[in-house]
């Protein structure tokens, strides 16, 4: 597993670094001391980890992430217990507290979902201009931050210059057009059922005849969206009905 560290801090880095000797399964693949630069690195090296500091000069890890199309797996070093508790209320991921104490990040570690086949090695990410439903992305709205699956969110939701994601019990706004999105998620699992909204076909429970030739899906979680005529015969195409 493929791992960078971005931290402003070189002692910081330096000491988390030699923490990590004794986990092979990560290997430190670069570092880096701030946002942009970190962002930089994450594009190019393609990482499966990063370790990232949350208050850095310029812009914080937060912000960092939210201008990256698909977040790696993230583990936060902070010196800021409860700006990081209040910062992360609804998320999947762990943090830790500086200094780094080796038994928390090895709990952290533990909690990594390794991609089969690179532990102990180097092996190259391949990247693809689609984002999968395995894919994890980061979500930011007001001070509440997610990492989810994509496979998690059942629906996206057009409000203007922005579009509401639908997982669990939550529904964020990120700045971003639905035609953005459309363009970066695979049809085999994301459907544009009209100008509005953009479903996820596998969170569908029910298909019904609705008014003026189009169909009405009913989503996990209760939702029930029109899809157009038009979106109609391209989606009868697509599920074979």
């Amino acid at each position: 597993m493929k791992a960078i560290i971005i931290d402003d801090e070189r002692l910081a880095r330096t000491e988390l670094k030699k923490l990590l000797q004794d986990f092979p399964e990560v290997i430190v693949v670069d570092e880096a001391t701030n946002a942009d630069e970190g962002i930089s690195k994450i594009e190019s090296l393609q990482p499966d980890l990063v370790f990232l500091d949350i208050q850095m000069p310029g812009k914080t890890g937060f912000e960092m992430l939210s201008e990256l199309e698909k977040a790696p797996q993230v583990i936060f070093t902070t010196a800021y217990d409860e700006f990081a508790l209040k910062a992360f209320e609804v998320n999947a991921l762990d943090y830790l507290l500086k200094p780094v104490e080796p038994k928390r990040l090895a709990d952290a570690i533990h909690k990594l979902n390794i991609p089969e086949g690179k532990a102990n090695t180097d092996t190259e990410f391949v990247n693809t201009s689609l984002l999968t439903e395995s894919d994890q992305v980061f979500v930011k709205d007001g001070e509440k931050c997610w990492f989810v699956k994509l496979g998690e969110i059942r629906l996206f939701e057009s409000v203007g210059n922005y579009a509401k994601v639908f997982f669990g019990t939550n529904k964020p706004l990120i700045l971003k057009s639905l035609n953005a999105l459309e363009e970066r998620l695979d049809e085999k699992n994301f459907f544009r059922a009209n100008r509005k909204h953009i479903v996820n076909l596998r969170m569908i429970d029910k298909i019904e005849p609705y008014f003026n030739g189009g169909l009405l899906l009913e989503l996990k979680g209760g939702d029930k969206i029109e899809v157009s005529r038009r979106q109609t015969v391209k989606f009868k195409e697509m599920m074979s009905l």
